[in-house]
């Protein structure tokens, strides 16, 4: 007599898959939490597979020692010299790096004929900001007569496309243009053009004020500093640039020639005395999306990474090779060398001990 099977059972069936199908919810759920919130470190680590590097400058080798005559310093750039000098205008849009600006207007002085500078009551991302400079006018008096300075307001750009840092920051650099050609600017003389914080040497403009045959248009090579002169990144600062200046010369902070002049200069970015003009910083300029999480502001955390050398903003390092990026990456090498920095800094260390190696305590 035929004997009914069990029917098997239909409850393990029925689990199974709705385990599966939990497990895979929740992988892809913290996937795409992973992916949104490191997402710019993620491309950071990959960009050597998906980017590929400018095309390399043609780099001018720069002579200088003491004591040598500039007739024979630009003899050894290739470079005749010229029987006067010629006028050099400094050009820079201004926000709040008044001790960096007091540096660079100190060192330059005797070199430059004319200081322009641009400043906003407004930042590139639309934070009202006060007029730094104008309210300290007096402290930079010594450079008065050679100041030539104009207040931008930014109230106008109205539209959220308009709004948008980086269009912000064109904004100001094509009112800076204005600017220069009414500070009494004229063909034949030199423009440089740079950041606050990007400090041409004197030895550098020299150079540019006495050698006949410069060419037309070249980046000036800076040493590359974090938080202050104690943390040397590398020697990859190049947007800063000097022109023999014509009608058609646009103020602009990008790759405009494939020649640069080595060793031209300093670059100190964040080189600031107050942990409040860290963080006004990091939500001022056009990369202030990179603060990911209110945390990033902490006065605690910016004094921890500003000792260790490490990066505000918790990211990778910016690189086209995975050579370069493995080795720039973790906390910046501290240096305890004080040599070939701006004689005014070395000069006045005790008000500037925050920017040498040693002074990495800041105020709040």
């Amino acid at each position: 007599m035929a004997r009914d099977l069990p029917h098997p059972p239909v409850t393990r069936r029925k689990i199974l898959p709705f385990k599966f199908l939990i497990t895979f919810v929740l992988i892809l759920s913290v996937s795409v939490i992973a992916v949104t919130q490191y997402f710019q470190n993620i491309s950071y680590l990959l960009r050597p597979l998906w980017d590929t590097p400018p095309t390399p400058f043609t780099r001018i080798p720069h002579y200088y020692a003491p004591n040598i005559s500039m007739p024979q310093l630009c003899q050894l750039h290739g470079w005749g010299i010229l029987p006067s000098p010629r006028r050099v205008f400094d050009a820079v849009l201004f926000s709040n790096e008044l001790d960096i600006l007091e540096i660079r207007y100190r060192e330059l002085l005797p070199y430059v004929d004319r200081f322009v500078i641009l400043e906003a009551n407004a930042t590139f991302t639309g934070i009202p900001k006060s007029l730094s400079f104008y309210e300290n006018i007096g402290r930079f008096a010594f450079a008065g007569s050679k100041i030539v300075y104009d207040m931008l307001s930014v109230g106008e750009l109205d539209t959220h496309h308009l709004r948008q840092p980086f269009n912000v920051e064109a904004y100001h650099r094509r009112s800076l243009n204005m600017l220069i050609r009414r500070s009494g600017i004229a063909a034949g003389d030199v423009l440089i053009m740079a950041d606050a914080d990007e400090i041409p040497s004197p030895e550098t403009v020299q150079l540019l004020k006495w050698c006949d045959g410069i060419p037309p248009v070249m980046h000036l090579e800076m040493k590359n500093y974090m938080y202050s002169f104690e943390f040397p990144v590398d020697d990859n600062s190049w947007r800063a640039s000097a022109h023999v200046f014509t009608e058609r010369t646009l103020y602009r902070h990008s790759r405009q020639s494939n020649l640069i002049l080595a060793d031209s200069g300093w670059h100190c970015s964040f080189c600031f005395r107050d942990i409040k003009e860290f963080i006004f910083k990091m939500k001022a300029y056009s990369h202030a999306d990179r603060v990911k999480q209110q945390s990033f502001l902490n006065p605690d955390r910016i004094q921890k990474i500003i000792c260790n050398g490490e990066d505000l903003f918790d990211m990778l390092p910016e690189e086209y090779t995975f050579r370069d990026l493995f080795k720039k990456m973790g906390p910046i090498p501290k240096s305890a060398s004080a040599v070939h920095l701006p004689s005014y800094l070395i000069k006045n260390a005790d008000k500037f001990k925050f920017l040498l190696p040693g002074g990495c305590l800041r105020s709040k």
